[in-house]
């Protein structure tokens, strides 16, 4: 696989070690236990797959490679390079200016930029709109473009499944911005609609069952279809395909459900003529992290942590699993664990920050610990750092480290 030129501050002396580890005892990446680095008074207990995946790599090598080529120049990006506010700030200082947030709000409006501006998308993806108003201004887009790839393959198998009379189903949050990018491109091809969930899924199927009729459906999906949506001639032909940081499990859920439903109302000897086979569109490094976070639930430990942006989908995905089975704390950076006593963790469920006690009192803790794909190593490493300071490890670092590799 290639390797990516980012700046050195991401990478870590412990994890990276730790990684390169693995790789060479599980190059075919079959075992998804955890690394356990054991610091006597302080047992941590590494997820197998976490952090930094080729899209987040490439997009953050681009970036920079941006700003080293356009000094002097106006350099934007459409909205956050990813979902980790440590990374988005470092480009921020560097000067690149955000054009949008999140949620589509513009930060800088449009008629600011020239032709003679730099324009990077983000790894997200940009929607078609967005696309053709820089083409229209003579920007360059495609110089600097970070699209992941995989988010793209979501976009080349929506242009097919439309292509095949498919309706779209697309599994992810509505104003994500990845998302939001997909529903623009497979809109271009075909009739497309967003379900968030299972939940929102069941209601899909309902109205093809008969169950509610075409007003409740409408209503219940406003602003999440594509404006040809019309589910009476729409709903006989289906494909399913996801924003490539939802769950990959409950993406595959939802698709055996919707073809258990069309196999109700259609039967199973035509099954195939009515939804289409889309396995092919999950990303490999989603489902490693969440495979590894299984990895991690089938052992023991005192807490779990999670690193990450708070807004970033799959981070939060990985604190859903883990809560299952532990006390959960889900933090951005070591500048949350403000103790030994006191760790500030964010809630997804309300999403606040709270104030948690406790969490490393006892005199012999084992934390379970994974962060998200847009976290940097070096953050995870800090983390344990912080860790092993507040709890006076009875071992250092190179120590353990030197355990785990002769082993």
């Amino acid at each position: 696989m290639k390797k990516f030129e980012i700046p050195d501050f991401y990478r870590s002396p412990i994890i990276s070690r730790v990684k390169q580890k693995r790789k060479l005892d599980d190059p075919r990446k079959k075992d998804f236990s955890p690394t356990v680095l054991d610091f006597d008074n302080v047992k941590f207990r590494v997820a197998r797959h976490f952090g930094f995946c080729y899209g987040v790599e490439n997009a953050i090598e681009i970036a920079y490679r941006a700003l080293e080529e356009n000094k002097g120049k106006n350099i934007y990006l459409l909205s956050q390079m990813i979902h980790n506010p440590g990374v988005n700030d470092d480009l921020q200082a560097h000067g690149i200016q955000f054009v949008q947030d999140t949620n589509g709000k513009q930060l800088v409006s449009w008629d600011k930029i020239t032709d003679q501006d730099i324009v990077i998308i983000p790894a997200f993806g940009a929607t078609l709109e967005i696309m053709d108003l820089l083409r229209k201004k003579g920007v360059n887009i495609e110089q600097y473009n970070t699209t992941c790839p995989f988010v793209e393959k979501v976009w080349n198998r929506s242009e097919k499944l439309g292509q095949d009379k498919h309706t779209i189903i697309i599994h992810g949050k509505h104003n994500h911005e990845e998302t939001r990018a997909t529903f623009s491109h497979s809109s271009q091809n075909g009739t497309s609609l967003v379900v968030k969930n299972m939940k929102e899924t069941k209601v899909l199927a309902s109205y093809i069952l008969g169950s509610i009729d075409k007003e409740m459906l409408l209503a219940f999906f406003d602003g999440k279809f594509s404006n040809d949506f019309d589910p009476e001639k729409d709903l006989d032909r289906i494909g399913v395909v996801n924003q490539t940081t939802m769950l990959a499990t409950e993406t595959q859920e939802i698709t055996d459900y919707l073809r258990s439903v069309m196999i109700q109302k259609f039967g199973e000897a035509t099954i195939k003529n009515h939804i289409a086979d889309t396995r092919d569109t999950l990303c490999y490094a989603t489902n490693e992290n969440q495979s590894a976070t299984y990895g991690l639930m089938e052992t023991e430990a005192d807490l779990a942590i999670v690193v990450g942006g708070y807004n970033s989908s799959n981070t939060t995905h990985l604190v859903e699993l883990l809560e299952q089975k532990f006390p959960t704390y889900f933090i951005n950076s070591e500048a949350e664990i403000k103790s030994i006593d006191e760790i500030h963790s964010f809630n997804i469920h309300s999403k606040k920050l709270e104030i948690k006690k406790g969490a490393l009192s006892k005199d012999k803790i084992t934390v379970a610990i994974t962060s998200g794909a847009s976290c940097p190593d070096a953050v995870i490493d800090k983390v344990m750092q912080r860790i092993l300071e507040l709890k006076k490890a009875t071992k250092t670092i190179d120590e353990v480290i030197g355990e785990v590799l002769v082993n």
